[in-house]
């Protein structure tokens, strides 16, 4: 076969062809990428030239995947996502031994000065109150102003014109992520039981806010989008966060009428690619139900989470986006060796057929060594062929 673009090689997969490869993704959302004193050491490692790095995820501490990189590694897919509001200032600082910053939401972060990694979230802005009193206080952010979407179409159109794959990123956490951070995951548990007409109301605020993102871009990009970056973490490491009576009832309906609703707009057949992570292999029927398309990650480490399995059961209805090695134990800690073997049968398990792109499991943390991703990197290139 011949070679084919990182386009053309993508969208085989997702229409579950085998493409010449496997596409490998580096950076192309907020959930495939490398944390900043990894990507230095990586840079370093491969005698890449010393270059300021750009912090795509403040949260995470992210960074920007470089075009020498991209070039280097043969990476597949770009990320283009929208900016924050320029109209105001966020609340930043120091709190003694702790860096800090108020999002837009009116969430507290908080990393060490010292050896921080990545930010925590501290203050919940709902916490404590009556629901009346959350309902009364609400403030969101303003999805309409128009300086989070500067740049987007220019780069979605070079990537069409370059023949690459993006995904395009979204404008906040999912709808039962940002409900649990702007709530208090204590209370907002507490209300799903007790007060689920507040439930309701808040997680339909969060979904209305996501829409009316997904409304304007998809005019902006037009024509060229095939990837819509969507994810809700509803899983831990043995089970889901909540139940699944309790995901049917309050979270999935608001899922896919949001899904729906971002195919219906789009000018041309896109893609949901959806991320949680943990054991979600529960809720995986409820996830094809409400429209996604495409499932990041395989989190191989969690309960349930078998790699095999899962593509025998699920791998004609959905593509396997990451869960190409497992980034709780093999890549920051394995030997050579066992990054090898855990490559290889990833790949077993996941790319017959197409629908598999490989990445991490998640972002690659900052205690990887640069060894190990290369180990992981030539051992796709040395067996990720179909």
């Amino acid at each position: 076969m011949d070679e084919l673009t990182s386009l053309e090689r993508v969208r085989a997969t997702l229409e579950h062809r085998e493409p010449d490869k496997i596409p490998f993704d580096l950076g192309g959302s907020i959930l495939t990428g490398i944390s900043q004193k990894a990507y230095r050491r990586l840079r370093k490692y491969l005698g890449l030239p010393d270059r300021e790095v750009i912090i795509e995820d403040p949260i995470q501490q992210l960074a920007k995947v470089d075009d020498d990189v991209k070039e280097r590694l043969r990476i597949d897919v770009d990320g283009i996502n929208p900016g924050g509001r320029a109209d105001i200032e966020p609340e930043e600082g120091e709190k003694g031994d702790y860096l800090y910053f108020v999002d837009e939401w009116g969430i507290e972060w908080h990393m060490p000065k010292e050896g921080g990694l990545y930010y925590d979230m501290r203050r919940h802005p709902m916490a404590g109150l009556s629901p009346e009193d959350a309902m009364r206080r609400w403030e969101y952010p303003d999805p309409t102003d128009m300086s989070r979407y500067v740049g987007m179409k220019e780069k979605a159109e070079e990537c069409f014109r370059n023949g690459r794959a993006y995904i395009l990123g979204r404008n906040a956490a999912g709808i039962l992520e940002v409900s649990l951070w702007v709530r208090g995951f204590e209370d907002l548990f507490i209300d799903m039981v007790a007060n689920k007409k507040f439930v309701e109301w808040l997680t339909e605020k969060v979904m209305e806010v996501k829409w009316n993102y997904w409304d304007i871009i998809l005019d902006i990009v037009g024509e060229n989008v095939l990837l819509i970056s969507e994810a809700d973490d509803l899983a831990a490491q043995n089970g889901p966060l909540i139940s699944p009576k309790l995901y049917r009832e309050l979270i999935k309906p608001r899922h896919t009428q949001l899904f729906s609703r971002i195919k219906k707009k789009a000018k041309n057949k896109v893609y949901i690619f959806f991320h949680s992570c943990g054991a979600v292999r529960e809720l995986i029927p409820d996830l094809i139900e409400s429209g996604i398309d495409i499932l990041n990650p395989v989190q191989v480490s969690a309960g349930g989470m078998d790699t095999s399995e899962l593509k025998r059961e699920f791998g004609k209805d959905i593509t396997f986006w990451g869960g190409g090695i497992d980034t709780q134990h093999v890549l920051p800690k394995g030997s050579k060796q066992e990054v090898i073997d855990e490559v290889k049968r990833r790949i077993e398990d996941l790319a017959p057929g197409g629908g598999f792109v490989f990445s991490a499991v998640h972002n690659i943390q900052g205690d990887v060594p640069p060894e190990n991703i290369m180990t992981m990197w030539e051992t796709l290139q040395e067996y990720g062929g179909y």
